[in-house]
């Protein structure tokens, strides 16, 4: 049986394009994330050209070194590991309105990032990023185990659940960063922000290459587990260790991202929910397109948040939110549209 529809969408209706238009569309947004990428790199507040590049001045190589490029591989990674991230939690949850915006996880992230502060001091990058990881795993396992436990007949009760799940963590969380005078540093991290992205201040979010890689070794399996239970087993697949599998890549990318540059409000939710409309549902081809897709994405709104109040900055977070939340607003109605027989 072909995987490439199998997996019901959550609103009814999906046109894949052919099999054979994937290639040329798959190169087609590298090239224009490439030439995107390369426009990206002299935008800001510092004048920079590519003659200045080549005229090897050496106050403006150190811009473009220090500054430009860290920034710029940092956007790709955390669009691309987002979407990959909100992907694979929709595959494995069967709904397309889940992501880890709408599930709690980022928020969880947020107060064991909190927690670290506390008992690692806000110098502990690698202590910051075993804890967020931790408490995104627990978050996460714990909203799965409240889905399974209560059964929802309407999609959009899930992510509404999931949103109030993650709003009372919230609450906790600036309960305590109130009380513990951390408000100011608790802000840096609910807003996706890529201005203090610097040489030797994001490394650590390379790591999510390596999680992207273990995603896609494991696309069929997502693929098949997002069937549901009984079918997944009745093709020899171990239903409980796939989604461990994913939700611990989920949890992992979340953190992250959330330590090195902040929340990112429905990335992994409406990205994943374009791509699969007009590409389909088979997790291993589309994984890639969905990795472009949010990568682009978080390019564009960096580079608006850098030129729409020049030479200021919006926090890409604000960006993504205002345009994310148009989007989610249409999907819903999409998913809510009467169906004709």
């Amino acid at each position: 049986m072909s995987t490439t529809n199998v997996s019901a969408r959550a609103d009814g209706d999906s046109a894949p394009v052919s099999p054979g238009l994937r290639p040329r569309y798959l190169i087609g947004g590298i090239v224009a994330l490439s030439v995107m990428s390369l426009a990206s790199l002299f935008v800001g507040v510092s004048d920079l050209t590519p003659l200045d590049l080549l005229r090897g001045e050496g106050d403006k190589i150190q811009v473009f070194v220090i500054s430009r490029l860290p920034r710029l591989a940092a956007i790709l990674l955390a669009g691309a590991a987002l979407s990959v991230a909100g992907l694979i939690m929709q595959h494995l949850t069967r709904n397309r309105f889940v992501s880890p915006s709408t599930a709690g996880t980022t928020e969880w992230a947020m107060l064991g990032i909190l927690v670290a502060t506390l008992f690692f001091g806000g110098t502990s990058v690698m202590g910051k990023m075993v804890t967020a990881i931790v408490f995104a795993l627990f978050g996460t396992f714990l909203f799965l185990r409240l889905l399974r436990r209560v059964q929802f007949t309407d999609m959009i009760v899930v992510p509404l659940v999931g949103l109030m799940f993650g709003g009372v963590v919230m609450a906790v969380t600036t309960f305590f960063a109130y009380r513990l005078e951390l408000m100011q540093a608790l802000n840096t991290w609910t807003t996706g922000d890529f201005s203090g992205i610097l040489r030797g201040r994001y490394e650590i979010i390379w790591l999510v290459v390596v999680v992207m890689i273990v995603a896609y070794l494991y696309a069929d399996r997502f693929t098949v587990a997002g069937m549901g239970e009984d079918f997944a087993k009745n093709l020899g697949v171990s239903y409980n260790t796939v989604v461990n599998i994913g939700m611990i890549i989920v949890a992992i990318t979340t953190a992250v991202v959330t330590v090195v540059v902040g929340a990112i409000p429905f990335l992994g939710l409406i990205i994943p929910n374009l791509v699969t409309m007009v590409l389909g549902d088979n997790l291993r081809r589309v994984l890639p397109f969905t990795a472009l897709a949010g990568a682009g994405f978080v390019l564009v709104c960096d580079v608006l948040g850098r030129v729409i109040r020049h030479p200021y900055e919006i926090p890409v977070g604000t960006v993504a939110s205002v345009i994310g939340a148009v989007v989610f607003i249409a999907l819903i109605l999409r998913a809510r549209r009467p169906r004709s027989l």
